[in-house]
């Protein structure tokens, strides 16, 4: 009895914790990286205008993502919508777009270690894509002109938590 109190108490004050970070790409994750994508001022700011606006008149990009070690298809879906001069997350979270743009839209998908480098900061966007660890479709001129934010994005998957090597 002693145990569980001290364990509980341990759990309250934050010394253990007991939550588990959402699957990897799963829709859970999705959530959280259009949330982690709001609070990144790189990412809002320089994403905002020209790349934000290229949304095919639907008033969002799709940027949907895989593991390819556990799927060979998306798995997590964000649309990114141009507010006020800067590019918002306005939905993360479960595949809901079947029809994309290839103007305007994204898929990217890696294996798992090559997740883990990217989200790490070890692989950037450019050494990534010359070295095939980073698979993507959609317009590949609009994103080699955003490197920058592009490489805070990759990063960003790193940050959100959650395990590359597991699957859904």
């Amino acid at each position: 009895m002693k145990k569980l109190f001290i364990i509980g108490l341990a759990s309250f004050f934050g010394i253990i914790s007991t939550a588990q970070s959402a699957t990897f790409m799963s829709a859970e994750w999705g959530t959280d990286a259009c949330a982690a994508w709001n609070a990144s001022d790189t990412l809002t700011t320089g994403l905002g205008g020209e790349w934000a606006d290229n949304n095919g008149g639907r008033g969002h990009k799709v940027i949907q993502m895989y593991n390819m070690d556990c799927s060979d298809a998306p798995t997590t879906e964000m649309r990114i919508s141009s507010q006020d001069g800067k590019a918002m997350c306005t939905y993360g979270g479960a595949v809901e777009n079947s029809d994309l743009d290839k103007g305007t839209d994204y898929i990217m998908f890696a294996k798992a270690k090559n997740w883990a480098k990217m989200g790490s900061g070890k692989d950037g966007p450019m050494k990534a894509m010359s070295f095939g660890r980073l698979k993507f479709k959609g317009p590949k001129m609009e994103a080699m002109s955003v490197m920058g934010p592009f490489g805070a994005f990759l990063k960003l998957t790193g940050e959100i938590g959650g395990d590359p090597a597991a699957c859904q």
